[in-house]
């Protein structure tokens, strides 16, 4: 018989890392803080879908092999389901498009899971446990090694009719010219994507075509700090654009609160005015929308991933 156990199994798969952490269920439905009970990453298989898939299992079965429990699992993932053909797609992660991955996973771990996109699951930790506690619609934002987002109504995912609820990346950018959106081919196939200009590689390359040398990105905060006229230049490019791209999801989806996590989000311009630019450009005479750093860091996508097999039942007696 199948029975919903007393712990939550959260696994975050990355493009460098696989982490995985157990909670109990009463912490993800609110009724108890929330502490990790078991917690550890490991390296991603680059470029090795197999080898990933068997990474989740050989992890999860360590979980509970150690913790001596059997939990339901969540898993967030770049990427999501297609409702059409079951098939993964657009992940930047892309040994795993165009397989079955959540049909692997699940035979690999031997239980009904629940999957959904590691922005999406972001979004969820940050609506349930995080800087956007309570409010009735969230978005969630992923500004890291690639653009992410994610939408929570209510303290629930909203996947959409497509399954991309959220995915603002792979959208044209507002406060780029035409000749620059059509030179700029994106892994999904289309042209002149916020996540070609506002990520962290892409706003590092930007920097070394104005400069003619290549800096880190928090390299960059400094230089521009320093007076460097080509950093400067490029922080000022992106506060705009994510400030356009911002108003634009504002005028769409109006939420209550916009949480800002991923690497990118942890240079200082990003917070210093974001606010106040966007306030400029909505659609409306008032700005209410609060716009916030994650809360949670790097629990982030585990803690959601974890929020979302709070449904899923797992059979107690294997």
């Amino acid at each position: 018989m199948l029975v919903t156990t007393s712990h939550c199994i959260g696994v975050d798969i990355g493009g460098t890392k696989i982490e995985a952490a157990l909670v109990t269920r009463a912490a993800v439905e609110g009724k108890e803080p929330v502490a990790f009970l078991w917690r550890e990453r490991i390296a991603t298989p680059k470029g090795d879908y197999d080898a990933t898939v068997r990474a989740v299992g050989e992890l999860v079965r360590k979980l509970e092999r150690e913790a001596g429990v059997r939990g339901s699992i969540g898993i967030g993932a770049p990427g999501s389901v297609s409702p059409a053909t079951g098939l993964h797609r657009n992940s930047n992660s892309t040994c795993i498009n165009g397989r079955s991955f959540r049909e692997d996973l699940t035979r690999e771990l031997g239980r009904e899971i629940a999957i959904s996109n590691d922005a999406n699951c972001l979004a969820l930790s940050e609506a349930v446990f995080g800087a956007a506690r309570g409010a009735r619609v969230v978005f969630g934002v992923i500004l890291g090694t690639g653009i992410g987002g994610g939408v929570v109504l209510h303290g629930n995912v909203w996947d959409g009719a497509n399954g991309i609820g959220g995915e603002w990346g792979h959208s044209s950018m507002p406060t780029v010219d035409q000749a620059e959106l059509r030179a700029t081919k994106c892994y999904c196939g289309q042209r002149g994507c916020r996540e070609q200009f506002l990520s962290g590689p892409a706003l590092e390359a930007r920097y070394a075509r104005l400069s003619g040398q290549p800096l880190s990105l928090q390299a960059i905060e400094a230089a521009a700090r320093s007076g460097d006229a080509h950093a400067t230049a490029v922080l000022e490019f992106f506060v705009a654009g994510l400030a356009q791209s911002l108003a634009n999801v504002c005028n769409l989806l109006d939420p209550d609160v916009i949480v800002l996590g991923g690497g990118v989000s942890n240079l200082s311009v990003t917070m210093d005015s974001i606010a106040d630019r966007v306030s400029k450009l909505v659609f409306s005479d008032t700005f209410a929308t609060r716009i916030v750093r994650a809360e949670l860091g790097d629990s982030s996508g585990v803690l959601g991933a974890a929020a979302l097999c709070a449904s899923v039942t797992v059979d107690a007696r294997t």
